[in-house]
């Protein structure tokens, strides 16, 4: 299964998601049949590394973040199985790119998290403080658990 992860600049929560899966695959046996990468709906960021923050909390907790930003486009959908996104925002922004069945392939990160509220979110951390990068990154463990799931069963 081919999955890639959307937020808004790809460089908070999109590369977390993407290494937390990334992990969570590898540690299973499973990084063959998992491919994850991630993107942004905006192209501010394009070919930066993950914000300072975001790659200093995952470090903590054993995740190497060494992906470039880069911005989703429409030719990405013939690419992957599933695309994640964040937050309803970009899940608004990626239907509206979507053609056809591609929209079929659109979920938030967190439908895969069974504590979860319906339509919850993975709120941006960028203009907060450390605690953000910290919550972000216990929700996307939750959330890339039950993807994790949900892949395998698939594949």
């Amino acid at each position: 299964m081919r999955i890639c992860f959307v937020c808004l600049g790809n460089i908070c929560r999109s590369p977390t998601a993407e290494g937390v899966m990334r992990k969570l695959a590898r540690d299973a046996g499973k990084q063959a049949e998992i491919e994850v990468d991630s993107a942004g709906t905006g192209n501010w960021h394009v070919g930066e590394l993950p914000d300072p923050r975001t790659r200093a909390a995952a470090a903590k907790r054993g995740y190497d973040l060494t992906h470039r930003a880069r911005q989703f486009t429409a030719g990405d959908f013939a690419r992957f199985d599933l695309v994640v996104a964040m937050d309803r925002d970009n899940l608004a922004r990626l239907r509206a790119l979507a053609r056809g069945e591609a929209a079929s392939k659109l979920r938030l990160l967190r439908s895969f998290d069974l504590e979860a509220e319906a339509e919850a979110e993975v709120p941006d951390p960028y203009s907060g403080g450390s605690e953000g990068f910290e919550h972000v990154l216990d929700l996307c463990e939750r959330a890339c658990k039950g993807l994790l799931a949900y892949a395998l069963r698939g594949t």
